[in-house]
């Protein structure tokens, strides 16, 4: 209740200042007010109205230490960070030995990418800053950002040394030691902090990270249940065990997870979309296309629940429809592949064939790592009788792929069908070496028998002649 009035009260206080600075009322503002409303629009991500904000306020306040770290922080969301660090000087000229300003100073210039700076900055620092968890977590932070996760996972390590349940310093700590090679080795190092502290509800959630980043997911829902027996409130430990318990297609456990974690946290777009996610492997798609859809009413700009939405379209059929949300997912993150593979399906179920096409092609430059995008575009030049052209753009699926028997097959019914035989059973030999069991897929496109036996002849002289390889 207190909550919803502190709310309310804020909005009021914004709805003043809109109108202060549109000239219709005259009103005093304290410092504290403007801090609140540039708060306000920071939590909004309204950095344009907050630096607005923050200008009228230094009207008032001009040698005010909180505006200008709240400007600096401004200036740094809109990337303008000469501005920010020159604010941040008259900030420390003001109050020297101040950490948030250090702190803050030298996250800004490891985003402009002046890493050897940061580190020199908050080395220097170290000896008269009390949070001294905070100053190594941010070197750590600047080594992570040159590339050195060696340097970055020691930084985070001393991080812990002094705070223990630095939730971001271990957290960034095993995504270095994964990157490094290192995370198996490093078991030893976490189960250390449980050794030491066995009732730390992070220990044990951060040793769970750790298990679910090794694909060992039954072990890491071990670990988050332990979080979450020492402190039944940790709403991460029960969204991490959500998330394993996807991984091991538990989905009802993992529905269940990820309601505790909405009843702890409240609403919440990310937790709205996942619960989505449960119902949807669940095949109840009505109650996830609710899920999906409420994620996308708190967060407009949240690109998975509208890719969500399409995909529950998708699975009913509704492909008009999914294309509708597979493009707002689109306008958000163009730089997704499985969205443009998805857009490339559903364009092709109408009938839109060069929409399909298209949007198979950007799904190969965004990820041509990925064969179904391969499979997909080469199948639509096949249908049309361009079987060049499918043999063509298998190629250069055989090129980026060179270990997907799918993508060998598929080039074999190409060749065939085009006439090219001789090609094709040399492509037929490389696929049967790759994945002999998968030639059955052969089958589904030549359903002759005469052909079938042909084919199956092949096939078994080539396992004849390699039968006691």
């Amino acid at each position: 209740m207190a909550e919803d009035f502190r709310k309310k009260e804020l909005k009021e206080l914004v709805e003043k200042f809109e109108d202060f600075v549109k000239g219709r009322v005259s009103h005093y503002f304290e410092e504290d007010d403007f801090e609140n409303i540039i708060d306000y629009y920071l939590d909004k991500l309204k950095f344009s109205k907050a630096l607005k904000a923050v200008n009228v306020a230094f009207d008032q306040f001009p040698f005010s230490v909180e505006l200008m770290l709240r400007k600096a922080t401004i200036l740094t969301s809109l990337e303008e960070y000469d501005e920010a660090l020159k604010l941040l000087e008259t900030a420390e000229n003001l109050q020297p030995g101040d950490s948030e300003i250090i702190l803050l100073k030298g996250n800004i210039l490891s985003l402009n990418g002046n890493y050897d700076e940061a580190i020199d900055a908050l080395n220097n620092a170290l000896e008269w800053i009390e949070d001294k968890d905070e100053v190594f977590y941010n070197i750590g932070l600047a080594f992570q950002g040159k590339g050195d996760y060696k340097q970055a996972a020691d930084n985070y390590k001393l991080a812990i040394e002094f705070n223990i349940n630095h939730e971001n310093a271990l957290y960034e700590l095993a995504y270095c030691l994964d990157v490094a090679g290192e995370l198996e080795s490093s078991l030893d190092y976490y189960r250390q902090f449980i050794d030491r502290d066995p009732f730390s509800e992070y220990a044990w959630y951060n040793l769970g990270i750790v298990y679910n980043k090794l694909g060992r997911h039954v072990e890491a829902i071990d670990a988050y249940e332990y979080a979450a027996a020492i402190d039944d409130s940790f709403s991460s430990a029960y969204f991490n065990m959500g998330n394993a318990y996807l991984n091991i297609e538990e989905y009802d456990k993992a529905l269940k997870a990820f309601q505790t974690t909405e009843e702890l946290e409240g609403p919440s777009s990310e937790t709205y979309c996942y619960i989505g996610a449960a119902y949807e492997k669940l095949g109840e798609l009505d109650e996830a296309l609710s899920f999906y859809r409420r994620a996308a009413k708190l967060d407009d700009m949240y690109d998975e629940a509208y890719f969500g939405i399409a995909s529950c379209l998708k699975a009913q059929e509704r492909w008009f429809e999914s294309i509708h949300f597979y493009n707002k997912a689109l306008k958000l993150n163009a730089e997704n592949p499985d969205y443009w593979l998805a857009v490339a399906e559903a364009e092709y179920k109408v009938g839109n064939i060069v929409s399909s096409m298209d949007a198979f092609e950007e799904a190969t430059i965004l990820d041509p790592k990925n064969p179904m995008a391969w499979l997909g575009w080469s199948h639509i030049y096949f249908e049309q009788g361009q079987y060049e052209k499918a043999v063509d753009t298998v190629s250069s699926g055989m090129d980026e792929c060179p270990e997907e028997s799918d993508l060998y097959y598929r080039a074999t019914v190409y060749l065939i069908t085009a006439g090219r035989f001789k090609e094709a059973f040399a492509i037929l030999e490389n696929a049967l070496t790759l994945n002999f069991e998968n030639h059955v897929v052969l089958f589904e496109f030549f359903p002759k028998l005469e052909t079938q036996k042909a084919l199956y002849k092949i096939i078994e002289r080539y396992k004849s002649n390699n039968k006691d390889k």
